[in-house]
């Protein structure tokens, strides 16, 4: 690491003008959660693993950004050269920069890496001690990585109107009604998630998440898709083509948007202006084009007139979040298998609890003294979640995971996106808490499930906490609320029952979900963070439900199941609204012997045993008659 630092550091003196500073985030070109191997920047000059961070490094030190779900990882992971800047708790990014470096500092950034929101944040703190931001004419750290992984060729793949449910001519159709609508003549598509959405392709090009590495342009009369073409078929050419879409060399978006701006992008490619758009003849006042400033590269954006611009969220976040029916129905279909997956994972860990460890099981309540386990037979937090995969792959439609499986023991559940590796992973403990938070894509759906389990006797504290946690993804499920309610104003309902004991946790509640796309999804998101006012939650998204608790070297207990938002059938109308509910999706039981049965109300015991029926009938026809057995029993109904 120490290496690493000193080559990066000689590299930045040597630029023109030299840097002060150089910023490395964690997105790709993209602004992706989830990156490819040779796209983890931020994780190889830093050797911290997790999805979200950023890493500054001055001549002479290095820090890391990150957010309440990895400080227990990152404080890990982190060598002594780095130190770890807390988001929320110790100054944002900005602010420090601004304070700590000195007057007409040189602050590098590759701009393909940052987006406009992030790079103009960034110059308006530097204006007051005309500090600058400069972008770097390569990434100065794919010059020092030497074993940096080469990019794939992995085949883009249509995927079919039985999943997708919209053709793509219905989706341009509707995109260029919104344009012209915004008086914009062409739009520049950035995330990955949007331009699979909208033009019916999937990939491999990142991990957990089927996707292509591609830009697109929509223009009122042409559409562009930007990507290598060694990895279009014959066959996505040929659906291509039908749609109007032009396929470009991955590297020709940066030169197609600066035509775009100066409006000869369309007469380049000789369209004829009323093939499939809007504009009948030459007479529209469309002259706008339209950037996502949150996602749009400022690489991209400094191709673009500044004046001419619509800096507002992609058309296509909310009409991907508002799934059609049959996107609906491939979600639930997907759940069901997931959920039957997850059941078989239960039944087969809780019989190795027992025949291995001498554990009580999931079922009774009893204390195990430590034996010697022969190491063949260990189950450690990667064995067993390898074995969970195995029982999702055995599934219809299956395609992969979602995310890497959080598979958790006792203090590493307290670690909100623990990942476990093979070589430093623990082994399961019978006396202690397991929690796993996992998902699976199948072609009709994305899935992401939490569960957290005890195969021994779980303490008072424990049992509390985890019914306090219950309590609250109950009340969250069960809220009603008016049309043009956000996400923000529903988070409270979850920690209600936390707070109560002076209790909490450091993440979102819920999250959106794709269909056969990203697992985190927006546009909406229920969270105590500003940007979840942003967006109101509305019929037909998904959206997670997912509160936890964390202590720190003891244990952690997360619960989570997807929901679907659908209109309420309530007694009124206050206001002529309207009101939405949630509909679960996710088939799964909840440990009876982790729940302290005295703190729930008749109500909450009420929705418990109507939840736990379901689960039978539902999961029962992919269930074998041992597996149905085992889910009768979890699902006993219960009383206080």
């Amino acid at each position: 690491m120490a290496d690493i630092l000193a080559s990066l550091r000689s590299l930045m003196a040597s630029q023109s003008p030299p840097l002060d500073a150089l910023l490395v985030p964690s997105e790709d070109y993209h602004q992706s959660e989830y990156v490819s191997a040779r796209d983890k920047r931020r994780e190889f000059v830093s050797g911290f693993t997790g999805s979200a961070g950023l890493a500054l490094i001055t001549k002479n030190e290095a820090r890391l950004w990150t957010d309440g779900r990895y400080f227990l990882q990152a404080t890990q992971q982190l060598s002594d050269q780095w130190k770890l800047m807390r988001i929320g708790e110790d100054p944002p990014v900005d602010a420090w920069m601004s304070d700590n470096l000195q007057k007409e500092a040189a602050i590098g950034i590759d701009p393909w890496c940052v987006s406009v929101d992030t790079a103009q944040r960034w110059e308006r703190a530097f204006a007051k001690k005309n500090q600058k931001l400069v972008q770097t004419s390569t990434n100065l750290i794919d010059e020092i990585w030497k074993n940096r992984p080469p990019a794939e060729i992995n085949p883009a793949v249509d995927h079919p109107l039985e999943f997708a449910g919209r053709s793509v001519a219905e989706k341009l159709k509707a995109l260029r009604e919104k344009l012209s609508s915004e008086k914009a003549r062409g739009i520049i598509i950035t995330t990955l998630d949007e331009v699979a959405w909208l033009y019916n392709i999937r990939g491999s090009d990142v991990s957990y998440s089927p996707v292509v590495h591609a830009f697109a342009i929509v223009t009122l009369n042409s559409a562009f898709l930007y990507l290598d073409k060694r990895k279009v078929s014959s066959k996505v050419s040929s659906s291509l083509q039908a749609n109007g879409i032009e396929v470009r060399q991955y590297g020709a978006v940066s030169s197609d948007a600066a035509m775009l701006a100066s409006n000869q992008l369309d007469q380049a490619t000789g369209v004829n202006s009323g093939q499939n758009g809007v504009c009948q003849n030459d007479t529209c006042d469309n002259d706008l084009i339209w950037v996502d400033p949150a996602s749009c590269c400022y690489a991209l954006f400094s191709r673009l007139d500044a004046n001419k611009l619509l800096l507002q969220q992609s058309p296509l976040a909310l009409a991907k979040a508002l799934k059609n029916p049959v996107e609906l129905d491939g979600l639930k279909n997907a759940h069901i298998r997931d959920g039957a997956a997850v059941v078989q994972y239960l039944v087969w860990l809780d019989k190795q609890m027992q025949e291995i460890y001498g554990a009580s099981g999931y079922f009774l309540e009893g204390e195990v003294t430590s034996k010697k386990i022969p190491e063949a037979m260990k189950l450690t937090e990667v064995s067993v979640s390898d074995k969970l995969e195995g029982f999702r792959a055995s599934k219809e439609h299956f395609r992969g995971l979602s995310f890497p499986t959080i598979s958790s023991v006792g203090p590493n559940a307290a670690i909100i996106h623990y990942s476990p590796q093979a070589k430093t992973c623990a082994e399961l403990d019978p006396n202690s808490i397991y929690l796993f938070d996992s998902g699976a894509q199948y072609l009709d759906g994305t899935t992401d499930i939490t569960r957290t389990v005890h195969f021994g006797k779980p303490s008072a504290h424990e049992k509390a906490c985890y019914t306090s946690v219950l309590k609250g993804h109950i009340a969250l499920g069960n809220a009603r609320f008016p049309n043009g309610t956000n996400g923000y104003s529903l988070d409270i309902l979850a920690r209600i029952p936390l707070w109560r004991y002076g209790l909490d946790y450091r993440h979102g509640t819920g999250h959106g979900i794709g269909s056969y796309l990203n697992v985190h999804e927006g546009p909406h998101q229920i969270s105590f963070r500003p940007q979840a006012r942003n967006v109101p939650l509305q019929v037909s998204m998904t959206v997670t439900d997912e509160p936890g608790y964390y202590e720190d070297g003891n244990f952690g207990i997360r619960l989570e199941n997807v929901l679907v938002i659908k209109e309420a059938d309530t007694e009124f109308n206050f206001g002529d609204k309207g009101y939405l509910s949630f509909e679960h999706i996710t088939w799964a039981p909840y440990q009876i012997k982790l729940i302290d049965l005295s703190i729930l109300t008749p109500e909450e015991i009420q929705w418990l045993n109507r939840y736990h029926l379901k689960c039978r009938e539902i999961l029962g026809p992919y269930l074998d008659t041992n597996e149905m057995e085992w889910l009768k029993k979890a699902t006993e109904p219960v009383s206080a």
